[in-house]
């Protein structure tokens, strides 16, 4: 018989033979709880009447005053008596709770064993590591592919890398020129030199002067 077997026996549910479940034992000390909390309250109420009737009567009647004060010193004592039953009972309830869940605990846990036990009845490891071999060379052998297909195919077309680079060094120097141009802003137009011929003093001496420089016909 198995450890799960030992603890709960052949029957399960019942604790023995005849004997009551947790759960019933446990609503019955949850019953006598209540019953013990109602008879709480009726002595809460008979020590408060007893109290009345005591300061009612005084030292008009004090026969009356100190039996009502007894009466309240039975009632206190009942009430006393009973606090401490239902914290026996209340620990016994949940000891007994605690119990039932761990009952419970114990027994899925034995059923949750025999399911694991039955689902590796099925398996080899043999088998096992066999399979887990597979899967690994599978995977090996899909990163092949996608590594070979993800490589750029040319078709035959190949490129001197050296003479790209100076290419696109070439198109960058042009460009960088352009920018400068830009920057620079318009060429500056020349300003016209100043004449080397000297003018005349008067008037006259410049016409007789443009005269005199006329080529001559020849005769």
């Amino acid at each position: 018989m198995s450890v799960f077997g030992k603890l709960f026996g052949a029957g399960g549910g019942k604790a023995g033979k005849g004997g009551p479940t947790p759960q019933e034992a446990i609503q019955r000390l949850r019953d006598t709880e209540e019953m013990l909390s109602k008879k709480q309250e009726f002595l809460e109420k008979k020590i408060e009447q007893e109290l009345t009737a005591a300061k009612k009567h005084g030292t008009k009647n004090k026969r009356a005053a100190l039996q009502a004060l007894k009466r309240k010193k039975r009632y206190e004592k009942q009430l006393a008596q009973i606090d401490g039953t239902l914290s026996t009972i209340e620990f016994q309830r949940e000891a007994l709770e605690n119990a039932n869940t761990n009952t419970e605990v114990l027994k899925n846990m034995g059923y949750a064993a025999k399911a694991m036990k039955a689902a590796h009845d099925n398996m080899d490891i043999d088998k096992v590591d066999e399979l887990m071999q597979d899967i690994a060379d599978q995977q090996e052998l899909a990163e092949e592919i996608s590594t070979a297909i993800s490589k750029p195919v040319g078709f035959g077309e190949e490129f001197d890398e050296d003479e790209l680079m100076a290419e696109l060094e070439e198109l960058e120097q042009e460009e960088l020129d352009k920018n400068l141009l830009e920057i620079s802003g318009p060429e500056t137009v020349p300003l016209p030199s100043v004449p080397s011929i000297s003018l005349p003093s008067k008037p006259g001496e410049y016409f007789l002067s443009m005269v005199m420089t006329q080529p001559r016909p020849m005769g």
